[in-house]
């Protein structure tokens, strides 16, 4: 990623740290990260066709919003 270029809130040292965790960790750690994002009780995984995501992207940015 270009200097600059950045999303809002992130810059070289945040991206940086999250390389770093990723990069170190073990394959048990890795696991155990993914298992507990599906722990998750406010969030849910769904299969949604392509050409319907640009609606539930828009539908999720206004109910942040």
């Amino acid at each position: 990623m270009k200097k600059g270029k950045f999303p809002p809130g992130w810059d070289e040292k945040r991206v940086r740290k999250v390389l770093e965790h990723y990069e170190t960790q073990t394959e048990d750690e890795a696991v155990a990260e993914d298992e507990a994002a599906f722990e998750e009780v406010t969030d849910t995984v769904m299969k949604v066709p392509k050409d319907l995501v640009p609606a539930v992207r828009e539908l999720i940015a206004k109910k942040a919003s």
